[in-house]
């Protein structure tokens, strides 16, 4: 039996595969019902440049995934690597494959020197006890979302807050 883990960038035809694989940590996060790419979506994802996707694989079979967007970084005029998941199913977890697929998002990053940024909810100790391991430092910081629905009334005439007088959209 070939126990070797492999890590390769996914392409275009591996949509299929990193649907999949979200839909995963979606499920297991209670998060289902924000996923809304879909297949065709991630192959159009997977073609972007500043988009980084890595997937472990063992004799062909996804074992998880690491996702990633180069961005950047208005205080320091840089770019970031924003790491958006790392993902490992339950059944290859404490393997050793969220090491790998962190080290090769770091070689990655390496290339450009770029700092590496993620959220870890509060909760969630043992990752971030591994993301310690790792040598990352942890910030407590409060992560805001303001969603369509939540800023959109604002903006109505009948919008709780009414500008003295109306402005134009700077955007």
């Amino acid at each position: 039996m070939n126990d070797t883990i492999t890590i390769r960038r996914a392409c275009p035809d591996d949509a299929p595969v990193v649907d999949t694989l979200v839909r995963e940590i979606a499920a297991h996060e209670g998060d289902s019902a924000h996923v809304h790419v879909t297949a065709s979506g991630w192959r159009d994802l997977l073609g972007r440049a500043d988009v980084t996707v890595l997937l472990a694989e063992r004799a062909g079979e996804p074992l998880g995934y690491v996702s990633a967007q180069r961005r950047l970084h208005l205080w320091t005029g840089g770019d970031i690597l924003a790491l958006d998941d790392l993902y490992v199913r339950a059944q290859a977890r404490d393997g050793g494959v969220g090491r790998e697929l962190m080290t090769a998002l770091a070689r990655c990053a390496a290339v450009d020197r770029l700092t590496i940024r993620w959220e870890v909810k509060p909760e969630n100790v043992a990752a971030q006890r591994f993301y310690r391991r790792l040598g990352a430092r942890l910030f407590t910081k409060v992560v805001a979302g303001w969603p369509p629905e939540g800023y959109l009334p604002l903006l109505s005439p009948a919008g709780t807050h009414t500008p003295a007088r109306h402005q134009e959209s700077p955007c």
